[in-house]
């Protein structure tokens, strides 16, 4: 395993980061605990989870991800040498806080001590803000309206100051983005740096071979601010694996179980990962191996979520470090990327 700086901490990351939101939807609690248990004893030591998981949000499931983590690091003696990631969810979740989710002081306290109940720990490493409180393109949406409407717009000011409460109070120590803009990025650290705030150390987006809209404008902030990009849907869903090519619909997959995530499935989408897929087996390569390690090898790359609902493929991802792709694959992707650039963004 390698491991890379989280930000301007002074603590280092596993390249590979467990992702757990299939746990409690399509994974049991003994499945998880197996998950944890295997890729901690490979060297993985970044577990990134979110108070709304398991995925799709759900009332009646919402938390059961932290709960199973919770009781697996109750029987560990280690946790100080792990770095657990959770979230707080913005704006637009029915279910979570009466549909009235903000980053507000008031609800961000609620949401870090209901997390560290679920978890069973003293602190959260670090806290990630899962979705803006304002309206912004995020979650597929590349045009941003001026048009839109900013009413359910926390004052970035007031989270801040928020978070530096519970940083000096001891119930997290270092706070992230996810699914944020550059404009985003920028002024949470410009704000952190005027006041004396605690700065944001990474920036959870989506990036793959299919949506490199990250190096857009985010990728130059993560060099030059030291606001690393946490990778999260590294294989589209599980498309570069080539499982649903030639409409195949593999039983439990989870494009094959739930109609809403579709962002993957366009023809464009279809289109691109054939190509991929083509190129890796030309090379001898696993289609999904091919797609992490390119992600692996990313500059402005802090840690890569990778996510399995078996043992199989929680291996083979984690294998992915071994996988170094030469300058042909390299000059290959570029090509396919060149001819269609971003089809699932």
């Amino acid at each position: 395993m390698e491991y890379r700086p989280l930000g301007t901490t002074g603590t280092e990351v596993s390249t590979i980061c467990l992702g757990t939101m299939t746990w409690g939807e399509q994974n049991t609690e003994a499945e998880a605990h197996e998950q944890l248990s295997y890729a901690v004893d490979q060297g993985v030591n970044f577990i990134d989870t979110a108070e709304m998981y398991p995925v799709p949000p759900k009332a009646d499931t919402m938390g059961l991800t932290e709960r199973y983590i919770g009781t697996w690091l109750k029987g560990r003696q280690d946790r100080e040498r792990l770095i657990l990631a959770s979230k707080i969810a913005g704006p637009g979740l029915d279910h979570c806080r009466d549909g009235a989710s903000r980053h507000t002081p008031e609800q961000l306290r609620e949401a870090v001590d209901g997390s560290l109940k679920r978890l069973q720990t003293d602190y959260i490493d670090l806290y990630q803000l899962h979705w803006p409180a304002r309206s912004a393109n995020y979650f597929g949406r590349l045009g941003f309206s001026p048009k839109d409407r900013d009413d359910i717009m926390t004052p970035l000011e007031d989270t801040l100051e928020a978070l530096d409460k519970l940083v000096r109070e001891g119930k997290i120590r270092w706070v992230g983005l996810s699914n944020e803009t550059p404009w985003g990025v920028m002024k949470f650290l410009q704000l952190a740096e005027a006041r004396g705030w605690p700065r944001m150390q990474t920036v959870q987006n989506p990036y793959s071979l299919l949506n490199r809209t990250y190096e857009v404008g985010l990728a130059e902030v993560s060099h030059r601010e030291q606001c690393g990009l946490l990778a999260y849907s590294p294989l589209g869903f599980g498309m570069l694996s080539g499982k649903y090519l030639n409409d195949q619909w593999p039983e439990g997959a989870r494009l094959t179980l739930y109609d809403r995530f579709q962002r993957y499935l366009n023809d464009a989408g279809k289109a691109a990962t054939a190509d991929y897929v083509a190129l890796a087996r030309e090379h001898g390569l696993d289609p999904a191996q091919m797609a992490l390690a390119w992600v692996n090898s990313r500059p402005f790359l802090t840690s890569n979520i990778i996510g399995a609902t078996t043992m199989e493929q929680l291996r083979s991802n984690i294998a992915s470090m071994e996988v170094t792709l030469g300058d042909e694959v390299r000059a290959a992707i570029e090509a396919i990327h060149a001819r269609m650039p971003n089809p699932c963004p």
